[in-house]
Parts: C-alpha cells; structure tokens; sequence
C-alpha cells in the first residue's frame, strides 16, 4: 500500500542540483535596473517588466504542473523558501498517480506538436523542477513513467525520443512556487486577495507577496540560461524540455511566453494538478479563459 506521502518513492541521491543562491540573485539584481531589491528571501521587487522571450527559442518547453500534494488537501498555501530543502507538503499517493498519468500527456503533446525526433535523430528529453518536494516528485514520477510502461515506451520509441536519465532531475530555483509572503500558510481562499489585483497591476506586492513583474523577471532570467547553456545549445534541432513546477508560476510563464499584453490575467488560465502544456508564443494559442475563482481543497 502507498503511505501518505511519497518522498520514499524520489531519493535525493538521484536528484542533479543546480541551485541558484541569494548571492546570485542579488549579482543578477546589480546586472538588471529593473531589480531595485532583493530581499532577505532571495525575492525581486522590480520597477519594470522584463522584455518578451526571445523568439524563436532553440528548446521546446513543456509545463507541468505537479500532482496533488499534502499541502493541496490541507488547504493551506505552500511557498516558503525552506520547502525548497524539505520533504514538506509531499505529494499524495493521488499526485504520484498524477505524477505517472502526466507522461501520457506529455508524449500526446509531443506527437501532436510535431517535436519528436527522426529514425535518423532521436531528440532528447530533459526535465528541470522547482526544488520544492511536490514538484521534484512528480517529475521524478513522469520520469519514471516514460521508462517502465510498457504503452509509454512503445510511444517513446515510435517519438523517437531519448529520455536523459543520467542528467536526472534538474533543480532550478527559477522555477519555484510564487512566494506569498505572509499568506504562506493561510488557507487557500486568501489568494483572493491576490490574484484580483493581480490582473491590474502586475506590480502589486501587498502581504509582501511576489509580484507577478517579478515572476516573470525569474522565468525571463531562467529560459534563457538555459535555452542558451552549453547543456543544450550542441544539438541543433534543440531539446524538449519539461518544466515541473507550480500552478501560478506555469501559469505566469505561458502567459507571458504566450505575449499576453497583460500577463496579470493569468490566474484565468489554471493548470490542474498534473496536467502538462506546450508552451507557445502567440495569445490564439492560450487556452479559453475561466472565470476567477479560489482553488477547491485538495487541487
């Protein structure tokens, strides 16, 4: 029987850290004017927003959200700096599932937008994750996935695809949870205070949350590290990469990928726990809207 949480099922060792420090940050800050702080947390406060990705990018970016985690049935907003070291807010053995089921999706996704390799080429597959537990499972997870079922290895090899075992799970600390200052851990429905100011200014850091400017400065920063790190740039036909990380942040990152003129909105556009998406550059390509609305317990 599966126990509550599924740390046991992700072993650290097998986990490849690339971690951002404080130090970097506040390097990176003195090299961006828009940055005009970063506080003790490692968090921007920004004057601007930062310029569109560039376009095209080398890599092809797949989004996933993680599964359902213990924070997520408790209710409770989970964003703390130290999650990014602990086996906190794990995932439940119904976001490990979860975990699983989003290989599937993504192998559909790929098969449908065309990003397999060839019989002459094969393309490989990396996946990168925020550092906190709840999404380095699940990606840990999708992984596994795409390498012990029988259905997903046979589409694997029909793809043409090279799952990068050795490089393991990335850790990238550009990718962690939005922090919500002191809304970490009040129940879910706090993020209505956030998210309806949110989509007026996309600077508002009331309750010392992280801006959504300052979101998306991160994932600037951090898509091209690594669409241009020497990981990546020695294959030509460039890499499929998935993001394993959290509802706002995925959410954030593809409306501004997407050219959103107001990227504020993006709490209209919620990944399901587990759920993965391309991450595409034009706003046709942006899923129907959803009316605003709290998170229910459990997702």
């Amino acid at each position: 029987l599966l126990s509550r949480s599924v740390a046991a099922f992700v072993p650290i060792g097998r986990w490849t850290a690339q971690r951002s420090s404080l130090t970097s940050a506040r390097m990176t800050a003195t090299a961006n004017p828009a940055i005009t702080e970063v506080t003790s947390e490692g968090i921007y406060i920004v004057n601007a927003e930062p310029d569109p990705l560039p376009d095209p990018l080398h890599n092809d970016y797949y989004l996933l959200r993680h599964g359902q985690s213990e924070g997520n049935v408790e209710g409770v907003i989970s964003s703390a700096r130290s999650l990014a070291t602990s086996e906190k807010h794990s995932l439940t053995p119904l976001g490990y599932e979860q975990g699983r089921d989003s290989a599937k999706q993504l192998l559909e996704g790929i098969e449908r937008e065309g990003d397999g390799g060839t019989t002459d080429k094969k393309r490989r597959v990396f996946f990168y994750s925020s550092p906190f537990a709840r999404a380095r499972q699940t990606a840990k997870a999708c992984m596994d996935a795409l390498l012990d079922d029988e259905a997903n290895k046979k589409k694997v090899e029909e793809l043409h695809l090279d799952i990068q075992t050795d490089a393991g799970i990335i850790l990238e600390d550009g990718i962690m949870e939005r922090y919500f200052g002191r809304l970490d851990d009040a129940a879910i429905h706090t993020y209505a205070y956030v998210w309806p100011v949110d989509m007026y200014t996309p600077f508002n850091t009331g309750f010392d949350v992280e801006s959504v400017a300052a979101v998306s400065t991160r994932l600037r920063e951090t898509i091209v590290k690594v669409d241009e790190s020497e990981r990546h740039s020695d294959v030509e036909e460039g890499d499929v990469i998935v993001m394993a990380s959290h509802a706002d942040v995925l959410q954030i990152l593809q409306v501004y990928g997407a050219g959103a003129e107001n990227v504020g909105v993006f709490s209209q556009y919620r990944f399901k726990n587990g759920e993965v998406r391309k991450m595409k550059r034009t706003v046709e390509s942006l899923p129907t809207p959803q009316p605003l609305a709290p998170p229910e317990r459990g997702t």
